[in-house]
């Protein structure tokens, strides 16, 4: 049986639906180490820094990775897109900047070049925050930038028609299913007027139905595609706050429009200007403080960022176990909490995908 190419064996693992998202990422950034050694599946396991479960799994997806992979690319045509692989030319530089980033991306459409601003806020959005949302992706999408959101209801919808009705308006939409799947349900045109003069893109395969985890990743994603983010209306424990995390942990600019101080689905924005977030109330605010940066190496941050609320459950643990500042070794770790380091390294996975831990040689990993 041939080898399959580099290419093939990342979109298998990808696709792979044994496979969690955070030992995928993984494997993807470990490829050459893995896919063609020689060495038990344990060592492989702990060289890589999986468990051991999720190393047998992705051995085993190397027998079929040029049918899935094939399957996928023939998916994805049937559906106007492409496949665009980390290795590839095509994948867009801000995603590089994660870590770890999404080995294979899904893209109808084009990704514009040029500034972009990620748009984003609540589902539930009222009538202000729908008109906060028009007036500032019309304006940003009029002066030439990309408006870039999450294809969910609310403020995300209001971002992307009202950057497709200014003129010559781009916008993306970043997905949080793969390109095959009706969600939210009815904005299948307006996933096709996107694709028109921008871009839609998912990292999920094509017939992959939403997962309540699924938009963590997304939102992570939509933070890196951007220059910086716009909240507009978010509650407090909102997914717009996720993503103006994830922005200003790649050092981008994280702005919000005010809201009423009475109106629950204003206090997330509001904290976000508390806690340093620079408050915007007008297009040209946002364009004075984006077009001097759009072309800048790297943004600065913001004076200061929201504390997040450490992760619940096990991986909270595994986390309290690593003071900001210092490095443990997972079996360490184990140890301490008596646990599998089986579970304590699929926990790290977890918190290095989420931006908590950084994981260095060895395997080490930091705060």
């Amino acid at each position: 049986m041939a080898q399959p190419t580099r290419p093939e064996l990342l979109i298998a693992l990808n696709a792979a639906p044994a496979l969690s998202r955070p030992a995928a990422y993984r494997l993807a950034q470990e490829l050459d180490r893995w896919s063609a050694s020689g060495s038990p599946p344990d060592v492989l396991a702990a060289e890589a820094g999986v468990p051991r479960a999720q190393m047998r799994k992705a051995l085993a997806v190397i027998e079929t990775a040029a049918d899935t992979a094939a399957r996928e690319a023939a998916g994805a045509e049937r559906l106007g897109g492409r496949i665009v692989t980390v290795d590839d030319d095509g994948y867009p530089s801000g995603l590089r900047h994660l870590s770890p980033p999404p080995p294979v991306l899904y893209i109808r459409g084009e990704i514009p070049a040029g500034p972009a601003v990620a748009v984003v806020g609540s589902r539930r959005a009222d009538a202000y925050g729908r008109e906060a949302a028009d007036l500032f992706s019309r304006a940003l999408a009029a002066a030439g930038v990309t408006v870039v959101s999450g294809f969910a209801q609310g403020i995300d919808a209001a971002a992307h028609r009202s950057a497709l009705a200014a003129p010559g308006g781009r916008t993306v939409a970043v997905l949080g299913c793969g390109l095959g799947v009706d969600y939210p349900r009815g904005h299948g045109r307006l996933a096709d007027e996107i694709a028109a003069s921008g871009a839609v893109v998912t990292e999920f395969p094509c017939g992959l139905i939403p997962r309540a985890w699924h938009f963590p990743l997304r939102n992570r994603s939509l933070a890196a595609l951007a220059a910086g983010t716009l909240v507009v209306q978010a509650a407090l424990r909102s997914g717009s706050l996720i993503t103006a995390r994830h922005a200003l942990d790649l050092g981008r600019d994280v702005w919000a429009v005010p809201g009423r101080i009475f109106d629950e689905g204003s206090l997330g924005a509001n904290a976000l200007i508390r806690e340093g977030a620079q408050l915007v109330q007008h297009p040209a605010d946002l364009l004075e403080l984006l077009l001097p940066t759009a072309a800048a190496a790297q943004l600065a941050l913001p004076p200061s960022a929201p504390e997040p609320e450490p992760p619940p459950g096990f991986a909270g643990q595994v986390l309290a176990q690593i003071p900001p500042g210092s490095t443990r070794l997972a079996d360490e770790i184990a140890i301490r909490l008596e646990s599998p380091v089986d579970r304590v390294l699929a926990a790290l996975l977890e918190l290095e995908l989420g931006g908590w831990v950084k994981r260095l040689p060895g395997p080490v990993y930091g705060r």
